[in-house]
């Protein structure tokens, strides 16, 4: 399937009221946008396909593909059949409100689940709502425990928050305890941290777990969990 390039835009008008008619789209079309968020190479989009390995024969899936520049992960997500919109920034370190709205109506989807893979970077997106249902933050082994004491507002807005490439810490100096007191210092939405490895499939159950019952709960469905095996 053809990969759509978008560039951001800056239009007149709030982000925020355009965030706020996002998410009333997104709740008309039965649709749970996930805003996915971390630094470069934390794993954004290896736990995108983990997860849509897992999920898209049950629900439909689709992705929005943000980078400063290239396709290179659209590609890959198109390459296991998702729909995808890649938005290149030209140098902007985020998404906006706006260019969701306009990657969302051509994807078209309808009850299901979408990805919007922000632009890796740590401070920025964190501050612009896209209206999203749910912030996914992704801290890895490598980068070390000490991420939510730098970036607390990242770390603030968090709803769910994956440490990906655990398989490393036999090999690393990664303090866990230090890294799950740092959240909880900042993080007053009680957050869960859970512990994957993309290279191994470890923890992958247990995010689409999470993100299928987030969209059943949003939508009003019964959810049992032996439906996402």
């Amino acid at each position: 399937m053809p990969i759509t390039i978008k560039m951001m835009q800056k239009i007149m008008g709030s982000n925020g009221e355009i965030a706020a008619e996002n998410r009333r789209a997104f709740a008309a079309q039965r649709v749970l946008a996930v805003n996915v968020m971390a630094s470069p190479g934390a794993g954004k989009t290896s736990v995108i396909l983990g997860v849509l390995a897992r999920l898209k024969a049950q629900l439909p899936t689709a992705v929005i593909e943000g980078d400063i520049a290239a396709t290179i992960d659209a590609e890959k997500i198109d390459a296991v059949g998702v729909p995808v919109v890649q938005v290149n920034t030209a140098g902007g370190c985020h998404l906006d409100a706006n260019i969701i709205r306009e990657a969302a109506r051509e994807l078209a989807l309808h009850d299901g689940l979408l990805f919007i893979e922000n632009v890796g970077n740590l401070v920025c997106p964190s501050a612009f709502d896209l209206g999203e249902d749910l912030r996914l933050v992704i801290a890895s082994v490598p980068e070390g425990h000490d991420k939510p004491f730098k970036y607390l507002a990242m770390f603030a807005a968090a709803d769910l928050i994956i440490l990906n490439k655990s398989d490393l810490s036999p090999y690393s100096d990664f303090d866990h305890t230090q890294f799950t007191r740092g959240v909880a210092a900042v993080n007053t939405r009680e957050a869960p941290i859970i512990k994957v490895s993309c290279r191994t499939g470890a923890g992958l159950d247990a995010v689409t777990d999470t993100l299928l019952r987030r969209y059943r709960e949003k939508n009003g469905l019964e959810y049992r969990e032996d439906q996402s095996q």
